[in-house]
């Protein structure tokens, strides 16, 4: 059974990822129980973290990943697809991962919660909040054309933030039976 426990809110490093990850798995959470939302596009380095992630899991046998490399989930599909997402009525519990712009010293930061994550909003962008449980990637600043800021943005520490990320997830929610979702969003 799914306990309560107090909203968390807050700035980590990636070495506290796990930590994060493990406060999900107390509070009753199951692999089986998990499907990610891998929020970005391929399009743009510093925006593709999210999709890496995505690719990453669904790499290493995870079915219930919603955002790949291959298959984006980004602002232009977003609402059709979860709106049309069987599970998202079927007592699952979602973890957005996405990559957000920030101050310049919380760069290789990860801004945590326990509630749904609003994608987008760095950029100025308006869409509906989505997840039970949210991980956005600090991966630039934002000061100036924020779009420009997310293409320019080093692929290296792009690259980095998703190994750390998948990797907390692979440790703390390692395969089982995990099942379910292919990346086009289908049943699997």
């Amino acid at each position: 059974m799914k306990e309560a426990f107090p909203i968390i809110r807050k700035r980590i490093k990636g070495p506290e990822l796990g930590e994060f990850m493990l406060s999900i798995r107390r509070s009753g959470v199951r692999t089986e129980d998990l499907v990610f939302l891998c929020i970005g596009t391929d399009r743009s380095t510093g925006d593709s973290l999210g999709p890496l992630v995505g690719t990453m899991l669904e790499e290493a046998g995870y079915t219930q990943v919603l955002g790949t490399l291959e298959f984006p989930l980004d602002a232009s599909n977003m609402i059709h697809r979860l709106t049309s997402l069987p599970l998202m009525k079927s007592g699952k519990s979602f973890i957005a991962i996405d990559a957000c712009l920030g101050q310049s010293s919380s760069i290789t930061s990860y801004q945590v919660s326990n509630q749904p994550m609003e994608p987008g909003k760095s950029v100025g962008r308006m869409l509906p909040p989505v997840g039970n449980y949210s991980i956005a990637a600090i991966v630039n600043h934002n000061e100036g054309n924020q779009y420009a800021i997310l293409q320019g943005t080093s692929l290296y520490r792009i690259m980095t933030m998703a190994k750390e990320i998948t990797a907390s997830i692979m440790d703390v929610f390692p395969l089982e039976s995990a099942a379910g979702l292919t990346a086009e969003g289908e049943l699997g």
